[in-house]
């Protein structure tokens, strides 16, 4: 049977997928709160019930954490795992929703209709895309499109702690020839995207520590050591004036950008000035020399996430504290190890402990290395062919700031490549306040995997 009979079941079905997402959306499966542990169970039920009415044998696997969704179905073709979270993050802070997040709703725009609400784009409405091409394909032809597997995880947004131990515990059933992600994005909107690397990631926290107790201003001001002043010495002397990282050997397995691949990035869609503008800035304020997708995609970084201490109440409270705190992600690129650059970045800051202070460091953070896709694959061109001819645009393939360790899991656990496909905008909210997802996002999203499965089967 044509694809196009498939695609036409996608589009006469639309309104029926819709009310199938914001039935998802309106479970709170927040899996990083424990109070919601019954709604996140929740969620994995709903989507095993779903799977099944389609002809998935799914089921839910328990893990020390919340479950994972497990859904197979044996065919002809290459054995391809798809891969989504079915958990959201906390919805905080409440009062700047517009609408309450766990009630879904279709909103027109300036832009266009969007599903509003919390998990709309990370990543219900992503994993749904999926799961709808493949009920359109049961309803068009009779039958699942080809030999698929299906793994939602339930603790993506909460560090995934149960993740590595499951895909360890269960490498034969989750091993196959290609893994799909659909928790990524497009480069600019209608420009389908498939990303080829991600940058790792590296957690660090530390607590600066001063006089033994909180000093009165009056008494002590002049001669005590103050944990916040020292502590912004610390954080200034992490970059040089240029915004390059100024910690020795950081930039050790940080490799440049080829130039062909310079030249697909520089024609593929990406409107600088509203990705900024879109956050209210009007340069990039990142490393010099570097475009800003080049400092996105292939710069490593060292971010400030949080920088606190002392009196935090309303007025005023004379006080020098006794210590101050500091949170910071790096990203990384290339072959850059995270385990080497914690020592480089602690001893750079160690270096740096002034007198009658001390450093002291969270020993429970992690981090993950770049991951890097085989694009040179002949899946990778034939889902492009088929993401061009969906969106009559040239799909590019591209990198990606962010960093999802699932990706590199697969290669190093499983042995398997991994496939980012996602249709998400820069401007969905994810992780805060209105989250969205484009109607346009969720109806071409279906009808792109129809026609990837079919021609990755063909």
């Amino acid at each position: 049977m044509s694809v196009d009979a498939v695609l036409n079941q996608v589009d006469a079905d639309l309104d029926n997928a819709m009310n199938r997402l914001m039935e998802l959306l309106r479970i709170q499966s927040i899996s990083t709160d424990p109070a919601y542990k019954p709604e996140v169970a929740k969620a994995a039920e709903w989507l095993v019930k779903d799977l099944q009415s389609i002809g998935f044998k799914a089921e839910i696997r328990p893990t020390t954490g919340h479950p994972m969704v497990v859904a197979r179905h044996e065919g002809a073709g290459p054995h391809l795992l798809f891969y989504g979270h079915y958990d959201v993050q906390p919805v905080d802070p409440l009062a700047l929703w517009n609408t309450p997040p766990f009630e879904p709703q279709i909103e027109d725009t300036a832009k266009g209709k969007v599903i509003r609400g919390r998990g709309a784009s990370d990543d219900k409405g992503q994993l749904m895309t999926f799961i709808e091409a493949c009920r359109a394909y049961k309803a068009a032809t009779g039958t699942l499109p080809g030999n698929i597997t299906i793994f939602f995880e339930g603790e993506e947004e909460s560090g995934s702690p149960s993740l590595v131990p499951f895909m360890k515990d269960n490498a034969a059933e989750l091993t196959a020839d290609l893994a799909l992600i659909c928790d990524t994005g497009m480069v600019s909107p209608g420009v389908p995207t498939i990303a080829g690397s991600l940058r790792g990631m590296l957690k660090e926290e530390f607590t600066l520590k001063g006089p033994r107790i909180d000093l009165h201003s009056g008494f002590y001001g002049g001669p005590a050591l103050n944990p916040l002043r020292e502590i912004s010495k610390l954080i200034a002397s992490l970059h040089d004036e240029t915004g390059r990282v100024a910690v020795d050997g950081f930039y050790e397995g940080v490799s440049e950008v080829p130039a062909e691949q310079l030249a697909m990035w520089k024609t593929c869609g990406f409107d600088e000035a509203a990705y900024l503008g879109g956050v209210g800035m009007t340069k990039a304020h990142g490393e010099e020399g570097y475009s800003t997708l080049e400092q996105q995609w292939s710069r490593p970084t060292v971010e400030i996430n949080g920088l606190w201490g002392g009196y935090q109440g309303a007025g005023s409270k004379t006080v020098i504290p006794a210590e101050a705190h500091c949170k910071i992600t790096c990203r990384l690129v290339g072959d850059m190890d995270p385990v080497d650059v914690r020592a480089k970045l602690r001893a750079h800051l160690e270096a740096r402990v002034p007198q009658d202070a001390e450093i002291h460091w969270d020993s429970s953070l992690d981090g993950a290395k770049a991951a890097f896709m085989d694009t040179s694959r002949p899946e990778f061109e034939k889902a492009r062919l088929a993401l061009t001819d969906e969106w009559d645009r040239e799909a590019v393939i591209t990198g990606m700031g962010g960093s999802i360790p699932i990706a590199g899991y697969f290669k190093d656990i499983l042995g398997m490549d991994a496939m980012l496909i996602g249709f998400a905008n820069e401007d969905d909210a994810i992780h805060s306040p209105n989250e969205k997802y484009d109607v346009t996002s969720f109806h071409k999203g279906i009808r792109s995997w129809v026609r990837i499965l079919d021609r990755l089967n063909g």
